[in-house]
């Protein structure tokens, strides 16, 4: 090759490398307008919002919103590229901090009707060795979930202990998770809340750095959610009611005992924490994909005419 043609070559690298950062810019600004006007069309609730496929309600004060099944998953799944799930039901929104905000947090609401859950178990559960086991479990999903295309995950410990309520039926609880080729690390914050024929799941989550915001938020959330008259814990029936096949422990470790670990269930609040980062990724990527090839075939014909 000369000098000459070398040096086009320079150019032709350093003009694509250009109008990729433009269009890359321009693909971003796209996104951000679409991801506005989504945002301009969802439907917060207020005050007393019902629950419907959970026979259960929110008695929300002005801290918080609420989206119902639809809007939720506009936000779990578009804004935020998390996979299609139809076990969402709502999401909870505190009021002030946008589905966009950088520091911005919200709570998945899913219910699970495996039966009513046996809380005898509760006061004789030790958290460290179950923290133990759920630690053993996440180490040996490890492989299965590489070979997925997924990284690694780290169970560093309770945020927040475990704490579990006889009187109200509600138990809580936070972990610190570190993910493999992330730098900071995350907050998962649950609440599961009892009832006659199964259990509302309330699943936060938030970098570490947002921990006191979201612990106080998990906290004042805590009292406003309830199960409606008839489908409450106590009124069970031993005579008619199913009964789940597991206790406290395994709602905690995520279903120890099917092996299933403990991220199971977690997919759509991992990939929540990148919100906008994956529509624009796959438009960069789109995107420099087209660039390469051209530059490819550009650098193939000069050779050729070489």
């Amino acid at each position: 090759m000369t000098l000459a043609k070398g040096w086009l070559l320079g150019l032709l690298a350093v003009g694509l490398g250009a109008i990729a950062h433009g269009a890359a810019a321009q693909g971003q600004e796209e996104a951000q307008k679409q991801a506005q006007a989504l945002v301009a069309s969802l439907k917060f609730r207020d005050g007393e919002v019902a629950v419907p496929g959970a026979e259960a309600r929110f008695r929300l004060d002005q801290n918080f919103r609420y989206l119902e099944a639809a809007d939720a998953r506009k936000v779990l799944e578009q804004l935020w590229g998390n996979p299609p799930d139809d076990s969402v039901l709502g999401l909870v929104v505190p009021r002030g901090r946008g589905v966009l905000d950088e520091q911005g947090w919200a709570v998945v609401v899913t219910y699970s009707d495996d039966g009513y859950v046996s809380d005898d178990d509760a006061a004789e559960i030790d958290y460290a060795e179950l923290l133990q086991e759920m630690k053993d479990g996440t180490s040996e999903e490890n492989a299965a979930r590489k070979e997925a295309g997924y990284g690694g995950i780290e169970l560093i410990g309770w945020a927040e202990p475990p704490h579990y309520d006889a009187t109200t039926k509600k138990l809580y609880w936070a972990k610190e998770l570190a993910f493999e080729g992330s730098e900071g690390r995350t907050l998962n914050y649950d609440i599961r809340v009892l009832g006659r024929r199964g259990y509302l799941s309330l699943n936060a989550i938030s970098g570490m750095e947002g921990l006191k915001d979201v612990q106080a938020g998990m906290q004042r959330l805590l009292p406003q959610v309830e199960f409606d008259q008839g489908a409450r814990y106590a009124d069970y029936d031993s005579k008619t009611d199913k009964v789940a096949a597991y206790g406290i422990a395994a709602l905690i470790g995520g279903g120890l005992a099917a092996k299933a670990g403990l991220f199971a269930k977690l997919g759509v609040l991992l990939l929540g924490l990148k919100k906008l980062l994956i529509p624009l990724a796959l438009v960069a990527v789109a995107f420099g994909k087209k660039i390469f090839g051209l530059f490819k075939r550009d650098r193939t014909k000069t050779a050729t005419v070489s």
